[in-house]
């Protein structure tokens, strides 16, 4: 998907891009872990891998030090989906520790891998990141 500053965020907002996760991946800090990860989503379709590994908590099963191979990995997901639709399903909002749960549709070589996600985040140092994400069946 092809997204210009002036295109529709693809979080989903009615925003415009420029107004809304583009601020996040300029380098804005999102002030809840909802907002943190719609701007993932996001930065996936606009292929923004900087983004995905700064907002990764380090005990993230995919965070490595080989920040090529993880570039790779990044770039090759998003460069091989077509990313339909974010839809929220539940947010709890807490201080430290939050839980997004979200349904991802997604077509990869036109097949549908379309998942729903309940994901996990940590406020640490005052940003949110992006912890561990538990597959949920529909």
């Amino acid at each position: 998907m092809k997204v210009s500053v002036n295109s529709f965020c693809p979080c989903g907002s009615k925003k415009k891009y420029k107004k809304c996760c583009k601020i996040y991946h300029n380098g804005s800090n999102p002030s809840t872990a909802l907002e943190l990860m719609k701007s993932r989503y996001s930065a996936f379709i606009v292929g923004d891998y900087k983004y995905i590994i700064k907002t990764t908590h380090k005990e993230n099963i995919d965070y490595t030090g080989d920040l090529k191979s993880w570039k790779e990995s990044i770039l090759d997901f998003s460069n091989n989906s077509e990313f339909k639709k974010l839809e929220i399903i539940d947010f709890t909002k807490e201080d430290k520790v939050s839980y997004v749960t979200f349904k991802a549709i997604i077509l990869q070589n036109n097949k549908d891998i379309s998942f729903i996600e309940k994901s996990k985040f940590y406020k640490v140092n005052n940003t949110w990141l992006y912890h561990s994400g538990e597959f949920l069946n529909e």
